[in-house]
């Protein structure tokens, strides 16, 4: 018998298992599915130190319904997502004339007796007059009053909703490709940018407003830096991680810039009974923005446990809060200009 007849059978079956074998291994992984770092295309790698759970070439639709998934962006998302909608109903709070949340729930829980007393009068007038909260009356009785201006109030609130929505809209889809990726990143860069530009005009505006030659110089000032930073950050290759200290930078002289009309805002003012509450507001939010940058930049705590912090966390996240936080901080702070100049003009 030739032994070379023999051979054949016997080996086919063996080549058939081998193929099969690499057919499985080289199958493609499963859309959507989360990667690592390691798997990441090279413009998406910015953290070193987070280490899984990142999306990658993921269409819309999906990035869209990421939302409601884990991964390392979803509570970046949320961060500034809930943001956005707590100042949207704050600026909605203020256009239908209730100065506070508290007395739009005021007026709705005082149509409810709390005791007996509310039955001891019989007269409707009485009742109606009862149901209504002091301050709303107050409000009515001084509708007459002239009040301060409100526009640079709503330029901030304008500013920081931009601001946190095109954040939110940068961490959730710029997954998809690396063209969007970029066009988000600048897009975020703006909106931080704006909104550091509006948050300097309820101070300046309401404080220098007896000496509007201010405003040119401080508002002017500020507006041209803010718009030579984002005609910097436009240019893509500064949207690299080689250039995040250089963009923390950016952003943070345009945060010392209020140094200088702080200053002068103290010296004019400084007999001014709010002044230790607005300085107090204000430097809170200072303190909010510093240490988020400097969280930003660190990259603290994922630098000292890599892959610890994936999912929660990171300092980004941390980032994301300490900015909402200083936000609600200047509007505190705006809320004082408000009241000082309605009830104090020129």
């Amino acid at each position: 018998m030739d032994p070379t007849l023999d051979s054949k059978p016997a080996s086919e079956p063996v080549k058939t298992k081998k193929w099969k074998k690499r057919v499985r291994s080289s199958s493609p992984p499963p859309p959507c599915a989360l990667v690592s770092y390691k798997e990441l295309p090279e413009y998406m790698k910015d953290n070193e130190f987070i280490l899984s759970y990142y999306r990658a070439h993921w269409p819309v639709k999906e990035a869209l319904f990421s939302i409601f998934r884990w991964h390392n962006e979803t509570l970046n998302v949320w961060t500034h997502l809930l943001g956005f909608v707590l100042f949207l109903g704050l600026t909605m709070t203020h256009l239908i004339q209730v100065p506070q949340v508290a007395d739009l729930i005021a007026f709705f829980t005082r149509y409810f007796p709390m005791s007996g007393d509310l039955n001891v009068s019989h007269d409707p007038q009485d009742h109606f007059m009862r149901a209504i909260p002091a301050n709303l009356i107050d409000l009515k009785l001084e509708s007459d009053v002239a009040r301060v201006t409100r526009w640079p109030f709503y330029v901030f609130l304008a500013g920081s909703m931009f601001c946190l929505l095109s954040s939110t809209v940068c961490h959730l889809f710029s997954c998809h490709s690396h063209h969007l990726n970029l066009s988000l990143l600048r897009l975020d860069y703006a909106g931080i940018t704006t909104m550091i530009i509006t948050s300097f005009f309820p101070p300046i505006y309401y404080i220098f407003q007896c000496d509007p030659q201010w405003h040119f110089i401080y508002l002017g000032g500020i507006t041209v830096l803010g718009l030579f930073t984002i005609a910097t950050l436009l240019s893509p290759a500064l949207s690299t991680k080689k250039f995040r200290g250089f963009r923390a930078l950016l952003f943070s002289s345009m945060a010392l810039f209020g140094i200088i009309p702080g200053i002068h805002a103290a010296i004019v003012n400084w007999s001014n009974p709010r002044r230790n509450v607005t300085l107090a507001y204000e430097l809170a939010m200072a303190m909010f923005y510093l240490t988020g940058t400097l969280f930003y930049v660190s990259r603290i705590p994922e630098r000292f446990k890599p892959g610890w912090f994936d999912l929660a966390g990171h300092s980004h996240q941390i980032f994301h809060v300490l900015v909402v936080m200083g936000a609600l901080a200047h509007y505190g702070a705006s809320l004082v200009f408000l009241d000082w100049r309605d009830r104090h003009s020129c």
